[in-house]
């Protein structure tokens, strides 16, 4: 089987989190005949059932949500046509952190995380199977979060720093020679939600009288902890051609984003513009050309 030219690599922490922030990405790249690999920290086991029905499988009732999200995140991966979908260390290796809010608004670790979690993983360890997935892969591109996750869960903070690190291991000769060939990565960019996005969104909805999924903000303020002003952003990826495959990877995690909840509602308000244009810091590289916005326009772009 042949190789693709150009080779896209996600780290993310638990299913769902792939397709509401980099769906429509991964589906035009799976297009354009890219090589997309996924790999997830974990199952989410410990994550909240919007799903009546199936409240059941909670990890304080049934214990058993984590392979039911093993399953979503399947459906998720054919909607978006990407066939290389991973859990780092294979499935069940770690454990979903849990999580609790801040008062603040921002999540933090949960009071009684388990003793495998990821986010108490060891981080040479966990950063040593990315390594292996990155030398066999070779990836051009690492999409990951920034520092603090996104929004500050413990396990996507630690997905942050396990891609980091692995990023840097990965491209050194002697390091590790038993997990492959070196291999150095070429750009690595940090998702990112742009307020001028998040501003047009919650003005559409507000206009319609549709739920938000930010909570009461004011897009005439400063912009929330979890968004960032244009001029930090290197890239937006248009997926709209894609928009309906993230709606149906989307509508895949069944437990975890309410059909009638504010997600859809925000997607109805405002169209593809509001999920299917994705953007992105970049923390390792040059940035290549960009378009009319001033954004990149492709991930490789100068590869």
């Amino acid at each position: 089987m042949s190789t693709p030219d150009k080779r896209l690599l996600l780290m993310h922490a638990h299913p769902d989190d792939e397709s509401i922030g980099n769906g429509a990405t991964m589906a035009r790249y799976v297009s354009e005949g890219v090589g997309v690999t996924l790999v997830t920290s974990n199952a989410g086991e410990r994550g909240e059932v919007l799903v009546p029905e199936l409240e059941h499988l909670a990890w304080g009732r049934e214990d058993a949500l984590g392979p039911h999200r093993r399953d979503e995140l399947a459906a998720a991966m054919k909607a978006l046509g990407v066939t290389d979908h991973r859990f780092l260390g294979g499935f069940g290796a770690y454990s979903d952190s849990g999580m609790a809010w801040h008062e603040d608004g921002h999540a933090v670790a949960a009071p009684d995380t388990p003793d495998n979690a990821f986010s108490k993983v060891d981080l040479t360890e966990a950063a040593d199977q990315l390594v292996a997935i990155i030398r066999e892969v070779r990836p051009q591109v690492l999409v990951t979060y920034d520092q603090f996750g996104g929004y500050g869960h413990p396990d996507h903070i630690q997905a942050h720093r396990v891609g980091m690190y692995a990023a840097q291991l990965a491209g050194v000769p002697s390091y590790r020679r038993d997990l492959g060939d070196p291999w150095t990565i070429s750009k690595v960019y940090w998702n990112a939600m742009a307020w001028s996005g998040i501003r047009e969104g919650i003005r559409a909805a507000r206009a319609e009288g549709a739920e938000l999924p930010f909570g009461d903000i004011d897009p005439d303020g400063p912009p929330p902890w979890f968004a960032v002003e244009d001029d930090a952003i290197a890239a937006q990826v248009d997926g709209t051609a894609f928009f309906e495959q993230k709606m149906d990877a989307l509508r895949a995690h069944a437990t975890q984003i309410a059909a009638d909840g504010p997600f859809f509602s925000m997607a109805n308000s405002q169209g593809a513009s509001a999920f299917a244009i994705e953007s992105y810091r970049l923390a390792v590289g040059t940035q290549g050309p960009v378009g009319p916005g001033g954004f990149e326009e492709d991930l490789f772009a100068g590869l």
